[in-house]
């Protein structure tokens, strides 16, 4: 199962929003597209109209990925995804992470999958993702080859194929990257999320 760089971020949104936002779960169509569209734990940030969306949703639904449910006004849209790879919440929560941000280290996935699942340590988090890279009859993660100057090595999920180590793109940080940097960005994330989460509410109390 390959799935396009829409049904990935569509799938993703609403994996995630299920977990952050379950007061607002399931999403509308442009509540989906919000989710999508966002800049913040987004990369890369795209802009999706909603036909783009809708049809993202429309092939989803077709790999029973996600389904469509009756709301109060407006047709509802909740993900699948357990139920057709038969996952626990640690491993849907990494590969979450993995589609929304792309390649990341140990430690990354770790602090940025927190929202999602809260793991013990990172232990835990290269437990999983070994568990996931043997999953049967086909892997869902591998590790990519470690580049220049990289401390750590990077995971990708397979959700949109073979994956060439080669071909990833570089990290946005080296591992001389400061402890001072490191809080100061996880405070900006921090930050662009509250504002982010109250436009999200706004949208819902005005629809």
């Amino acid at each position: 199962m390959e799935l396009t760089a829409a049904e990935m971020r569509a799938l993703a949104s609403l994996i995630e929003k299920e977990s952050t936002t379950p007061e607002y779960y399931p999403l509308s169509l442009n509540a989906v597209t919000l989710a999508c569209n966002q800049k913040t734990n987004r990369d890369p940030v795209v802009s999706y109209d909603e036909d783009q969306v809708s049809d993202a949703l429309d092939s989803l639904r077709s790999k029973r990925l996600a389904r469509s449910v009756a709301g109060s006004r407006v047709v509802k849209y909740e993900h699948s995804f357990l139920e057709v790879f038969n996952l626990g919440r640690r491993e849907l929560a990494l590969l979450c992470t993995l589609m929304l941000r792309g390649p990341q280290t140990v430690g990354e996935l770790h602090g940025r999958s927190e929202r999602m699942h809260s793991f013990s340590d990172l232990a835990e988090v290269e437990a999983c993702l070994e568990s996931l890279m043997r999953r049967e009859p086909e892997p869902l993660v591998t590790r990519l080859a470690r580049q220049p100057g990289m401390k750590e090595p990077r995971y990708i999920h397979l959700l949109g194929g073979p994956v060439e180590a080669a071909a990833a793109p570089p990290p946005p940080h080296s591992h001389s990257e400061t402890l001072e940097e490191q809080i100061e960005s996880l405070r900006r994330e921090v930050s662009e999320l509250r504002e982010e989460f109250t436009r999200f509410r706004r949208q819902f109390e005005a629809s």
